[in-house]
């Protein structure tokens, strides 16, 4: 088993996954927190809501997998050599666990609070059905020769796959209504941090070891890394730039006077004590 080369690279190296882990774990409670003072979740697309649960769910099956079991981590050293580090730390099960318990609640919020005409669209169920039916059908066929390394793979992969379907309808939906109110802001501005933050973390571990290995041997932490950077560039720009959010100014308070008997002790006040003009 491999070991790190330089403790500083090694300090680095945790420093920046727990910052991504805060990043991407905190970055879902600005939306959570924005759907409880609305008491309404118009604006927040739920297929985006959905396919993330999808993608979650993939990829903490295939970091736990990676992390802790050791028959897979014997084939990942068969594989990519003895020589060579697990490229999944201890912060990405950490991420994973809580995004699924995140986006879980976040499907609650839709549930029970104002969702206007908006509605989960079919081909985002029959997206979600047939990856897990895909995926059902690869763990019948990894069991006969126990091939648990090309088994997380594959849901390596679905997690990829979903994060780009995910992003999509989201990025759909701010451009059909031409604004972003509704999808908060600081969810896509910690989930760019996260994604870098990600990206540095394994740059430090190929430094570190001289060796790109652990890039293609975790391909879905650095597309999962790179597409989140670039969907949430495209977030930014229809904030900005395309749809900036235009509130409506806050109308000065009004009296309103229900009937004439309110008044009448104002006036009888100014008769009692009329002005007085001094020359």
């Amino acid at each position: 088993m491999a070991s790190w080369n330089s403790i500083q690279l090694e300090i680095t190296y945790r420093v920046l996954g727990w910052i991504g882990f805060a990043c991407w774990s905190v970055g879902g409670y600005p939306q959570v927190i924005l759907n409880f003072r609305r008491k309404s979740v118009v604006g927040l697309s739920f297929d985006f809501v959905l396919l993330s649960l999808t993608k979650q769910s993939s990829y903490l099956i295939y970091n736990a997998s990676l992390y802790f079991s050791s028959a897979v981590q014997k084939q990942y050293w068969e594989k990519y050599g003895s020589g060579q580090m697990i490229p999944v730390a201890v912060n990405d099960v950490a991420f994973s666990a809580h995004a699924v318990l995140m986006t879980a609640f976040v499907l609650f919020q839709i549930a029970i609070y104002e969702r206007g005409t908006q509605k989960v669209s079919k081909i985002a169920i029959a997206i979600v059905v047939a990856v897990w039916s895909g995926a059902a059908v690869c763990v019948f066929v990894a069991l006969p020769t126990h091939s648990w390394l090309w088994l997380i793979n594959i849901f390596n992969s679905i997690q990829v796959c979903m994060t780009v379907v995910k992003y999509t309808p989201q990025a759909f939906l701010n451009f059909v209504r031409k604004s972003t109110d509704g999808f908060s802001l600081g969810s896509y501005l910690l989930d760019f941090s996260g994604g870098v933050a990600n990206y540095a973390q394994m740059t430090v571990l190929a430094i570190d070891q001289d060796s790109w290995v652990n890039f293609y041997g975790n391909m879905g932490k650095v597309l999962l890394s790179l597409i989140s950077i670039f969907f949430d560039l495209v977030f930014m720009c229809q904030r900005f730039l395309l749809y900036p959010s235009k509130k409506a100014p806050i109308p000065p308070p009004q009296i309103i006077i229900k009937d004439k008997e309110s008044l009448e002790p104002l006036l009888q006040s100014s008769s009692d004590h009329p002005l007085t003009h001094t020359v």
